[in-house]
């Protein structure tokens, strides 16, 4: 019968290779912890941006996500504020990426336009994320100020949210901030604040997933909105 001898095995290329793929792997999570994930963040955002305290945040006091965008745009406050009020699947979409959104079954549809019918929105409206209806209600609404959307699985009307394992919660805000630096010339402040159950299959998906992911979608977003409310 054929052996194969201890020095054989230790220097198999399949322990080598997965020992590699291993190390290669925590180099890539060091420098994602370390260089990418600040800078994602607060991508656009001043310190004093990141630092200050918004209408909203308290709905979500102790994220384990917590990320503030920020773009300069080239028009007042009430030419920016109408876009923001028509967000929403079915509704004026989301000024992103819409081909990724609807490989992922979304069916969104980006305006170019002000829609006059949907410029009416109250507090409690939910805007919708999802052609199932799923979305998130309006929390704070200051016109051409402050608009807040948030949801959580814990409280009554929050268990449309996606699908959660017993005893699991999650809960998020996500504010739109409109702050006029000069005659014309306005921040668009965008946060998003997100808590869940700590287990380490959540923290993979949201920190690993979720956080980059939505950074992606958030920052074309703010963009798409300057670029329309410029052009307007």
């Amino acid at each position: 019968m054929m052996t194969t001898s201890p020095s054989t095995r230790c220097c198999s290329p399949v322990p080598r290779a997965l020992g590699w793929l291993g190390l290669l792997a925590g180099s890539a999570a060091t420098v994602y912890a370390l260089s990418w994930r600040p800078w994602h963040l607060r991508w656009g955002a001043t310190l004093a941006e990141v630092q200050a305290v918004l209408p909203g945040d308290a709905l979500v006091p102790a994220p384990k996500i917590a990320a503030t965008h920020a773009v300069t745009i080239k028009a007042p406050p009430q030419r920016v504020w109408p876009w923001l009020v028509q967000l929403g699947q079915g509704r004026g979409g989301f000024y992103s990426y819409d081909r990724i959104e609807n490989a992922m079954g979304l069916n969104i549809h980006t305006a170019d336009r002000i829609v006059p019918e949907l410029q009416t929105l109250q507090v409690g409206d939910v805007i919708p994320l999802a052609p199932d209806g799923f979305g998130l209600p309006v929390a704070i609404l200051q016109p051409e100020q402050a608009l807040v959307l948030h949801g959580d699985t814990r409280i009554p009307g929050g268990e449309g949210g996606p699908p959660m394992r017993p005893g699991e919660f999650l809960a998020a805000s996500w504010g739109f901030y409109l702050r006029e630096q000069k005659p014309g010339v306005t921040r668009l402040v965008e946060r998003f604040r997100c808590d869940f159950t700590g287990t380490r299959l959540n923290h993979v998906v949201y920190n690993g997933f979720l956080e980059a992911g939505a950074f992606v979608m958030e920052r074309k977003m703010l963009l798409g909105i300057k670029e329309r409310a410029e052009r307007a």
